[in-house]
C-alpha cells in the first residue's frame, strides 16, 4: 500500500477527525519522502472530489459521498455502473450509473472506489444518483485478447471484450523474440501495464500469439487465455488418471451390489462424450416398480487431496465451449473408466426407487454398485420410443457424427426385436413415474421455467456449421425428473441427518424488483398479481404460453430471479419448490457433485449399508465446505460466461457467411423491444439477438407510440410492437463489436427512401 492509499484508509475511518497533512502522515508512519510527495498529489486529489478541505488546511473525505468499494461494469457505449456486494446482514445497495467521462482509469470488471455525483434534490430523497471513480483498488485484468494493428507509428490491439473501448498501445511486437512472428490481424495476448493516465492509451505487452483473428481455433484460445482455462492437464494429474487403467479391476467390485443383470440404460444429448448418469428398471412380483438411478463412482478414483483432487477442485467444473469441451478430469476417467459407455462395468452409487402401482414412492435405498448399459441412446432415439416409432423406423434413426460424440454403441440397427422391445418396456415404464412426478413438482409450485435449447454444430474444421432447436419434449423431461429425484432425495436424507453437504441453493427474489417487473408489465397492458406470492408467479408463467410476447417477458422474468449458487446449508430451492436440493447426479463435470459424494459415502457407513466402502472418507467440516461452495459458485459462473462468449462467437461466424450471400434467407425473428432508432429482435431459430435499424424501415415515416412499446406506419398503418413476429436477413455483422443488424425481408420493399423519412 502506498502513501496516498494509506492516507485514504486512514481517513475512511469511522473515528477519523479533520486534520492536517503532516498530522496525517505521522499517524499512518509516512515518511518525509512520502510527506513531499503527498504535497504534490493531494491539489489533484482536492480537484478530482477524492477529498475534501475544512478550515482551510484540515483533510478530510467528502462527508456523505463516499461509498463502498464496488465493481464497475461497462457497457458497450463507454458507460457503466458499479456494483456493491453487501455486509452480512446488510441490505444491498442499488448500482451507481457511471458517466462514460467519469469512469477514470477503470477497466471492466475492476474493483473501484467512487464519489457520488448528487444534486440537492436527489439527496434529500436519498437517491444514489450517478458518480465518479476516485481510484481503481484492484484490478480485475492483467492480461487480454484482441487483434493487432498498427498505424504508420504505432502498434496497437483491439481488445475482444467490447466492454473494454480504450485500445491498448504495445510495444513492437516483432522485436519481442515470439514464434511465430506476430502480425497484423493476429489474435494476442497481452500483459497490460499499470494504467494511470485517462488521457493517455493504456499500454502492454504482446505475450503470446494465437493465430489469425476470427479463425476457429484463434477464437477458441482467446477464449482459454480470457476466461484461464486448459485443456491440457499437469504430468501427476494425468498419470494419476491413467495409472487405473481402462477396464474396472476385479478387486474393485469388493461389497458392491452388482446390478449388472438388471437393464439398464443411458439417454443423453446427440454430442455427449462422458455419460455420468444411468437408468434401471425392474419389475417386481407385486406389481411395483424399482427404478435405479445410477451415477458414475468418480470418488472411488479421485481420492481427497490427490493430485486429480486437487486440479478438479481448482477447476471445479467442465465448461463446454462449441463443439468441444474443457474437462474437470482427464479424459481417462471423464470419458473413459468412468463414463456410462455401453458394454462395459462401471462402479455407481445408486439411489433405488420404489414406486407403487398408483406411482407413490414407497421405498428408498443407497447403495454403491456395480452396472453394464445396455445401450447408449440419445434423446432423440429415446423419444422415437416414446412415440411409438416401429422398430424398422427406429433402426433407420441416424447416429451422431464420430466427431461429435462420445462412444455410441452398437447401432440401433444391429438390435434384435427382442432388445428394442426390452428397451421400449423400460422408457415406457420410466416415463409412466416421471410424468407424475412432473405434474405433482407444478402442482405444489414449482416454476416451469424450461428455454428452448439451441445447439450449435460445427465441421471437422471447427467453423460454425449449423444451429438446432431442441426441443424439450418427453424423452428430456424423462431424465430431468429422475435426476431431480435423486438430488432430493440425497439431499433430504442428509439434512434429516443433520450433516453439514453441498446444496444447491437459489434464493427468493428481491420483492422491489418483482413490484418493476409488475409496474413495467402494466405499463405494456398486461396487470399481473402480487409476484412476491408464489401462485401469482407460476400464473404469470401459464398465461405467457399463450401470448405472442410470451417469450419475451418471460426473459424479463428470469433477469428479476437471483442466480442460484452453491452453499454449506440447506436454504432452499425457489425456482423448484423444494426444501432439500443438492448437485448429486453428474460427478464427472461438477466438483460439487463429487464433494456430495463423499459426504455420501460417510452417511452410508454411518447407516450400516453393507456396500459402503469400509474407508469411508470423512464429511469436510463446515468451515471448509463454506470455502468450498464459494469457490465452485465462482468457478460455475466463469464457466457460464465462457460457454455464452462461445455461443456469440459461434454465431457471428454463422452470420457472417450470411452477409456473402447473395440470395440473402430469411429468418423468423421476435420483436423484443421497440427504440426510437429501431427494432431489437431475437431469430426464433438461433436466438441471436440484433436491431434492425429505422434507416432500413424504408417503406413507410413510422412513430413511435405514447407507451413506446410499438411504431405504426402512418402511410401503411404498418405496426411493429413488441412480441409480434417478423421475416429479417441479416444486413451486418460487426465481430469487433459482437453486434449483428438485420432489414426486413420484404422484396416489395421500395429502395428509396421516402422523402418524409428525414424529419424522423
Amino acid at each position: 500500500m502506498n502513501a496516498e492509499e494509506a492516507m485514504l484508509e486512514f481517513m475512511g475511518r469511522p473515528d477519523y477527525a479533520p486534520m492536517k497533512l503532516e498530522a496525517i502522515m505521522e499517524a499512518i508512519g509516512g515518511e518525509k519522502s512520502d510527506l513531499r510527495q503527498m504535497r504534490k498529489v493531494i491539489p489533484g486529489l482536492i480537484r478530482s472530489g477524492a477529498i475534501a478541505v475544512k478550515d482551510r488546511d484540515l483533510l478530510m473525505l467528502p462527508a456523505g459521498k463516499m461509498l463502498p468499494e464496488g465493481t464497475i461494469l461497462f457497457r458497450q457505449s463507454g458507460s457503466a455502473r458499479v456494483v456493491f456486494t453487501p455486509e452480512p446482514g446488510q441490505k444491498s445497495r442499488d448500482p451507481v450509473h457511471i458517466e462514460a467521462k467519469d469512469t477514470g482509469v477503470a477497466l471492466h470488471g475492476d474493483k473501484v472506489v467512487i464519489k457520488l455525483n448528487q444534486t440537492r434534490r436527489e439527496r434529500d430523497h436519498e437517491d444514489w444518483g450517478t458518480g465518479t471513480v476516485v481510484r481503481v483498488t484492484k484490478r480485475a485484468l492483467i492480461s487480454l485478447t484482441g487483434t493487432l494493428r498498427r498505424t504508420r507509428l504505432v502498434w496497437f490491439v483491439v481488445p475482444d471484450d467490447p466492454r473494454i473501448s480504450r485500445d491498448i498501445v504495445v510495444r513492437d511486437p516483432i522485436r519481442a523474440g515470439l514464434k511465430p512472428v506476430p502480425k497484423e490481424e493476429d489474435k494476442v495476448v497481452v500483459r497490460l501495464d499499470a494504467w494511470e493516465r485517462r488521457n493517455m492509451s493504456p499500454t502492454g505487452t504482446v505475450t503470446e500469439v494465437l493465430g489469425v483473428t476470427h479463425t476457429p481455433m484463434a477464437e477458441y484460445l482467446a477464449i482459454l487465455r480470457r476466461y484461464n482455462l486448459n485443456p491440457e492437464f499437469p504430468q501427476g494429474v494425468s498419470s494419476e488418471a491413467n495409472s487405473f487403467g481402462s477396464k474396472v479391476r476385479a478387486d474393485d467390485l469388493s461389497g458392491r451390489e452388482d446390478f449388472r443383470e438388471i437393464p439398464t440404460i443411458t439417454i443423453d444429448p446427440d454430442d455427449a462424450k462422458d455419460f455420468d448418469d444411468a437408468l434401471s428398471v425392474q419389475r417386481l412380483p407385486n406389481g411395483h416398480l424399482r427404478f435405479g438411478i445410477h451415477i458414475a463412482d468418480v470418488s472411488h478414483y479421485v481420492k481427497t487431496g490427490s493430485p486429480l483432487d486437487t486440479e478438479a477442485k481448482e477447476r471445479g467444473n467442465s465448461t463446454y465451449l462449441v463443439g468441444t469441451v474443457i474437462p474437470m478430469l482427464p479424459h481417462a476417467l471423464s470419458s473413459g473408466l468412468c463414463s456410462l459407455v455401453e458394454a462395459e462395468n462401471r462402479l455407481v452409487k445408486s439411489v433405488i426407487c420404489e414406486f407403487s402401482p398408483d406411482a407413490k414412492l414407497v421405498k428408498t435405498e443407497f447403495a454403491n454398485s456395480v452396472i453394464s448399459s445396455r445401450k447408449r441412446l440419445t434423446y432423440k432415439q429415446a423419444y422415437a420410443f416414446l412415440r411409438g416409432d416401429t422398430n424398422e423406423a427406429i433402426r433407420a434413426l441416424p447416429a451422431p457424427p464420430p466427431h461429435q460424440t462420445g462412444s455410441p454403441g452398437r447401432p440401433l440397427a444391429e438390435l434384435t426385436d427382442a432388445e428394442l422391445d426390452l428397451i421400449r418396456a423400460m422408457i415406457t415404464d420410466l416415463w409412466s413415474i416421471g410424468k407424475v412426478l412432473r405434474a405433482e413438482r407444478f402442482r405444489i409450485g414449482a416454476l416451469d421455467l424450461d428455454m428452448k435449447e439451441i445447439k450449435i454444430y460445427c465441421d471437422k474444421d471447427g467453423w460454425a456449421d449449423r444451429t438446432v432447436v431442441v426441443e424439450h419434449d418427453e424423452s428430456h423431461q424423462l431424465v430431468e425428473e429422475f435426476m431431480l429425484l435423486a438430488n432430493e432425495t440425497v439431499a433430504k436424507a442428509l439434512d434429516q441427518a443433520k450433516i453439514p453437504h453441498v446444496c444447491r441453493v437459489h434464493d427468493e427474489p428481491d420483492p422491489e424488483k418483482l413490484q418493476a417487473l409488475r409496474d413495467q408489465l402494466a405499463v405494456d397492458g398486461l396487470k399481473v398479481g402480487d409476484l412476491t406470492e408464489r401462485k401469482e408467479m407460476v400464473k404469470l408463467l401459464g398465461l405467457l404460453k399463450t401470448r405472442e410476447d410470451g417469450y419475451t417477458i418471460r426473459i424479463q422474468l428470469l433477469r428479476s430471479l437471483k442466480q442460484a449458487c452453491y452453499r454449506a446449508s440447506p436454504d432452499g430451492h425457489f425456482g423448484l419448490a423444494k426444501r432439500h436440493y443438492s448437485h448429486f447426479t453428474s460427478p464427472i463435470r461438477r466438483y460439487a457433485d463429487l464433494l456430495e459424494h463423499r459426504i455420501f459415502d460417510a452417511y452410508i457407513a454411518k447407516q450400516g449399508v453393507p456396500s459402503a466402502p469400509k474407508d469411508a472418507p470423512r464429511s469436510p467440516g463446515i468451515g471448509e465446505l463454506v470455502r468450498a461452495c464459494e469457490h465452485i459458485s465462482i468457478t460455475e459462473r466463469n464457466s457460464s460466461e465462457a460457454e455464452r462468449d462461445s455461443v456469440k462467437i459461434k454465431l457471428l461466424e454463422l452470420f457472417e457467411r450470411e452477409v456473402e450471400r447473395k440470395d440473402k434467407r430469411p429468418f423468423e425473428a421476435m420483436i423484443t423491444e421497440v427504440k426510437p432508432h429501431g427494432l431489437m429482435v431475437e431469430l426464433t431459430a438461433s436466438q441471436a439477438y440484433g436491431l434492425v435499424h429505422m434507416s432500413t424501415l424504408t417503406d413507410d415515416y413510422y412513430r413511435m407510440n405514447d407507451a413506446g412499446t410499438a411504431m405504426r406506419g402512418s402511410r401503411t398503418g404498418r405496426v411493429f410492437m413488441a412480441g409480434g413476429t417478423i421475416q429479417v436477413t441479416v444486413d451486418r455483422v460487426d465481430r469487433f463489436k459482437r453486434q449483428v443488424d438485420f432489414r426486413l425481408y420484404d422484396e416489395r420493399q421500395p429502395k428509396v427512401r421516402p422523402p418524409d423519412r428525414r424529419r424522423a
